[in-house]
């Protein structure tokens, strides 16, 4: 019951942080229930536990956060503010494999919001394979701001896009964050092989690029 003065549940925002790195999946109704929260930033844990616990009964709460779409944005000191954690969501979605999500995340891909219009790409290129979604983040690499770059540049890693390798070795960012993207890229694709005795070309190029960054 402990809150912060702008109203906000602090020690729920870190309990719900936890439960997810205990892997627990007796805790996904819980933290399903904290997807209610009043508190954004707690419904944003909740959401991020869920995905990291991997346990599919949380789609539908997940799915019931993304009513109003694109639009659900309300005006705080004259500047649009997000009423959820749409980024936290649709990762969510994306890892839990919600195919049934796909028409309401599609969207998401022209949000105001550069970490919102990356995750719904993120998403459904987990949950479709289109290299259409794929290319949105690559083409955020070319992106002004280092932070925007920064962010595609952990998307490419998460899903595992090879037609990205080139892009991000060349990217303006720090070559511990692009090293970080493509052993990203790489663990994704030896995670698909029973036997990972061999390596194809494709990968081989990654890691000589790997290489190129040390």
């Amino acid at each position: 019951s402990d809150r912060s003065p702008d109203g906000g549940y602090p020690l729920r925002r870190n309990a719900a942080k936890a439960l997810g790195k205990l892997g627990d999946v007796s805790v996904v109704p819980a933290l399903i229930e904290a997807l209610q929260c009043p508190d954004y930033y707690v419904r944003e844990s909740a959401a991020q536990s869920l995905e990291m616990l991997g346990d599919q009964q949380a789609i539908p709460g997940l799915i019931s956060l993304l009513n109003g779409g694109v639009a659900a944005a309300q005006q705080v000191e004259g500047k649009p503010h997000l009423i959820q954690p749409y980024e936290a969501i649709l990762e969510a979605l994306g890892t839990l494999q919600a195919k049934n999500a796909i028409s309401l995340i599609e969207p998401f891909v022209e949000h105001f919001v550069p970490k919102v219009k990356f995750a719904a790409a993120r998403a459904l290129y987990q949950l479709t394979n289109d290299p259409v979604y794929g290319e949105i983040l690559v083409t955020a690499l070319q992106e002004t701001t280092l932070q925007v770059r920064r962010s595609a540049l952990m998307d490419l890693g998460a899903i595992g896009y090879l037609g990205g390798v080139d892009a991000i070795g060349n990217t303006l960012a720090e070559n511990s964050l692009k090293l970080i993207s493509l052993k990203g890229i790489l663990e994704h694709h030896l995670s698909q092989q029973e036997m990972p005795q061999e390596l194809n070309d494709d990968l081989v190029h990654l890691m000589n690029v790997m290489d190129s960054l040390l």
